[in-house]
């Protein structure tokens, strides 16, 4: 797909989609974010992006004839409460078939918990905490818009999302606990600079309504994780504390993540996007990261 004559959309155009702008950037394709906050309004700014703030809570919006054959990637979280995307379902019901095609960012919590097994995008969705709910239904809308006008889709399934400036050091040098190895869930995740490349890629090249998990494909307990950080940075390693002492220590947000795991494949990703992930692992990525540049 040549997107140098196109309209490029980043509805949500926070820290993930500033990186895809970059991208854009690079090859001299403009690309215009929507964001909410003045925070994310003065930094895609910086950046030399063409900007628009709005809430579509409410009811902020544009035309939707500004969205006419466009690019359009759904970087926009639903909103915090509720089992449904009303966001993306009220930006959906005035698009009619406008985009010329929508990429968004769902998330690997759509599975609920695998118990450790090594899944694929076959898996069935069967969404646990209210946020996957949500993220499963916005999969849900957008494949009935897509049904309905014959649109055009991708959806990328995400796990954690890191990078040298998204490390948990802060929680880290606080000592906060983590569950005992032996107890500790799998997890997954990518480098969000891998993201940023997979989503343009996806763009570009992704068949009609398909799907990806979006992970580097080399899973590691949520433990291993975070002792991989504390060594990289010199920090000690983090308390471990059994699910017992977890439960009456640890934050629900926090606890509703100890109680899924799975360990999810990237193979689909690979092959039918030809893309090759320029941090595969956390230790690859650890390992290129200069030290020098935390704080």
């Amino acid at each position: 797909m040549d997107t140098s004559n196109q309209k490029v959309w980043i509805m949500g155009c926070g820290d993930i989609g500033r990186r895809v702008a970059r991208l854009y950037q690079n090859e001299g394709t403009k690309a215009i974010g929507w964001v909410r906050s003045e925070e994310s309004l003065q930094l895609g700014l910086a950046q030399g992006l063409a900007m628009r703030k709005g809430d579509v809570d409410r009811g902020s919006y544009f035309s939707i004839f500004a969205l006419d054959e466009a690019l359009v990637y759904w970087f926009m979280p639903p909103q915090p409460t509720g089992e449904t995307d009303d966001r993306l379902r009220r930006f959906l019901k005035g698009m009619d078939a406008a985009p010329r095609k929508i990429v968004l960012i769902s998330t690997t919590g759509v599975y609920g918990d695998c118990e450790g097994r090594w899944i694929d995008e076959n898996e069935p969705l069967k969404p646990v905490a209210a946020r996957a709910k949500r993220r499963a239904d916005a999969e849900a809308a957008l494949q009935e818009w897509a049904a309905r006008f014959r649109g055009d889709t991708v959806i990328l399934r995400v796990p954690g999302i890191y990078a040298t400036d998204r490390l948990p050091l802060e929680r880290l040098r606080r000592g906060e606990p983590v569950l005992n190895a032996a107890e500790a869930p799998w997890t997954n995740r990518i480098h969000a600079d891998d993201l940023a490349m997979v989503c343009k890629r996806a763009m570009e090249v992704a068949p009609f309504d398909a799907i990806y998990n979006a992970t580097d494909g080399h899973p590691s307990t949520m433990t291993d994780y975070f002792n991989q950080v504390a060594d990289f940075a010199g920090l000690p390693r983090p308390p471990q504390v059994s699910m017992e002492q977890a439960q009456a220590e640890m934050s629900a947000g926090m606890l509703s993540y100890l109680q899924e795991s799975r360990r999810i494949g990237n193979s689909k990703l690979l092959s039918e996007l030809g893309v090759s992930l320029q941090y595969p692992s956390l230790a690859d990525a650890l390992a290129a990261f200069p030290a020098t540049t935390l704080t």
